[in-house]
């Protein structure tokens, strides 16, 4: 019974949090801090590394997996805290850059132009997505509930490296556009 205590437990900030993340940051994301009359200088250092940090989880991510299936349970535990942990840095920079600067406008034309759009837009859809997906898959591994953590992290591990991935593809497709 005590599983289902810390899943209860865990189920309300759940939601919260899924429901939170995705509205702050389409708030923030339309907030410039200029607006406020606080200047700061664009953060323009950041999308390069935000973008890098997308990769190492996407790596983390894959490395997880694998120690799991070769039986390092505490390994995967770790991995999978560093994932997390390096999706929330992600987060904290990708609103500080739109806090600070404006949008970059795709320049491409052409067949490219749908490609972009069409990884944009898959990419942020199943970020919202995948944060209950994340939450609930670790709330799951910590009430111990291997059987049931293991079914949905099947769906949560292709999604959240899909999104890890295409996080990287769009920023190398825009970042010719971005104005220094």
């Amino acid at each position: 019974m005590q599983e289902n205590t810390i899943e209860k437990k865990f189920n309300k900030f759940i939601i919260a949090v899924s429901i939170l993340i995705p509205v702050v940051v389409a708030v923030l994301f339309s907030v410039k801090l200029k607006d406020f009359g606080i200047k700061a200088e664009p953060l323009t250092f950041l999308p390069p590394i935000y973008a890098t940090i997308n990769g190492i989880t996407a790596v983390v991510l894959i490395a997880a997996v694998r120690a799991i299936k070769n039986g390092n349970r505490k390994l995967h535990e770790k991995l999978m805290t560093t994932a997390i942990a390096l999706s929330v840095m992600f987060l904290v920079m990708y609103v500080a850059y739109h806090m600070t600067a404006d949008s970059t406008k795709f320049g491409g034309e052409g067949m490219i132009r749908y490609v972009y759009f069409f990884l944009l837009i898959s990419h942020i859809l199943l970020s919202i997505a995948v944060i209950p997906l994340v939450l609930i898959t670790y709330v799951r591994a910590l009430a111990e509930r291997f059987d049931h953590h293991k079914k949905i992290a099947k769906i949560t591990f292709p999604i959240w490296l899909y999104v890890a991935v295409t996080g990287v593809i769009v920023y190398l497709m825009i970042a010719p556009y971005y104005v220094n």
